[in-house]
């Protein structure tokens, strides 16, 4: 009872209830937390056929667990992929999903708008084993076609970006991908599935940091690939098995409770978000303010037809430099600093001398990230809570 019956299409809200639901004997209404390392079998001849793959049962939770494989199914069911498989972190499951497959000589094109993690490992990581790279400005086309050689295997991009949140025709990116042979690899942490599903467009692979909008509170790290059979079979499931960037089946639990309540969160951190972002707008001490679900957004009429709402997370600049900003943020009295995203709380962060620190100078100039520069993730307090504390800390400038 309570399991989703197979056949049916059920709405987003059902599935993120009740997908990958499976009740033990014991008939409970939460789903059950298994916190076990490993399994025991009824005989050496069932764990001889759980090792040669002849019986899909449990063989140790860093190949699978119960409650991470719940996870893991309702996520998939979220997103409309054919599989997902859960990582500890999110930069796991970014480093994972490039790693499992790709090999020296390969060659990956990724948008240069993203989190500075990610731009490490596509940087600095792949080069440790021959893979090459090209950065590209990720809102030209043409841009992305210049740079596909016979050897590109990988593109990829975060769209909406960290954190001047530009957004990716995600559709024809994929077909520029799929016309050279190449996978199309998306974060999509800031759009969340309940916004912005790329696999619709054609991505290959949708990577997630669950740390982000999926846990929603500051709980506990997570993270989580989605891609189809074919590509869990010949690269992720025997990467992940022997290098072991498993999630906690605690965290899992936590992680599943959590998308119970997604949509909700979601949706109302994006109201408030629009209307912050409006406040923002019309304040004298604000140079900019980027938010997609502006008509004033570069890519507003993608942002619109890509994702539907503009999302939780707001980008301004404020009149001045570093001096400015940190003396704006001091004076915040209700939001926190944190370079976090995707929380209950609202929360803010100075992205220069944070999640893009180690950029260059000159890398940061390209991107747009200036020392005037800050990106909020909107909670779900009043907004005009938020709204006033933005307020009185620009009076401090």
């Amino acid at each position: 009872m309570g399991e989703l019956r197979p056949g049916r299409e059920y709405g987003l809200k059902t599935r993120l209830v009740r997908g990958g639901l499976k009740r033990s004997p014991n008939g409970e209404t939460s789903e059950a937390l298994y916190l076990t390392s490993g399994f025991a079998y009824d005989s050496p001849e069932t764990a001889e056929a759980r090792f040669k793959g002849d019986d899909d049962g449990y063989v140790y939770s860093r190949f699978g667990n119960p409650t991470v494989v719940a996870f893991e199914e309702r996520l998939a069911l979220i997103e409309g992929a054919p599989v997902a498989r859960a990582t500890a972190t999110g930069m796991a499951a970014v480093s994972t999903a490039l790693l499992c497959h790709l090999r020296q000589g390969d060659h990956v094109v990724a948008a240069r708008a993203m989190f500075g993690g990610c731009r490490y490992v596509i940087e600095d990581v792949l080069p440790r084993y021959g893979i090459t790279s090209t950065l590209v400005d990720g809102t030209n086309l043409d841009a992305w076609r210049a740079a596909v050689t016979p050897q590109t295997k990988v593109l990829f991009l975060e769209t909406p970006s960290n954190p001047t949140l530009e957004i990716i025709d995600l559709k024809a990116v994929a077909e520029i991908a799929h016309k050279g042979g190449a996978r199309l690899v998306v974060d999509n942490v800031f759009a969340t599935p309940v916004l912005q599903r790329p696999m619709e467009y054609g991505a290959d692979i949708v990577v997630y940091s669950a740390t982000k909008h999926i846990d929603g509170q500051g709980r506990c790290l997570g993270g989580a690939i989605l891609c189809d059979k074919k590509f869990l079979t010949d690269h992720l499931l025997t990467f992940i098995r022997n290098t072991g960037p498993s999630l906690s089946p605690f965290n899992a639990w936590v992680l599943l409770k959590s998308l119970e309540t997604l949509d909700l969160r979601v949706r109302a951190m994006c109201e408030h978000a629009a209307a912050v972002a409006d406040v923002l707008a019309r304040e004298p001490k604000v140079k900019r303010v980027i938010y997609p679900g502006r008509p004033d957004h570069p890519q507003a009429a993608l942002a619109r037809a890509q994702m539907g709402l503009g999302g939780s997370l707001v980008t301004f600049e404020i009149d001045g430099a570093k001096a400015e900003a940190f003396k704006f943020a001091n004076a915040l009295n209700l939001i926190d600093i944190s370079n976090n995203l995707g929380d209950a709380k609202s929360l803010i962060t100075h992205p220069s001398t944070t999640t893009h620190f180690r950029l260059t100078p000159q890398a940061r100039a390209e991107l747009g990230v200036t020392d005037g520069m800050l990106r909020l993730s909107v909670g779900l307090e009043d907004p005009a809570d938020i709204a006033d504390d933005l307020r009185q800390a620009l009076k401090m400038l």
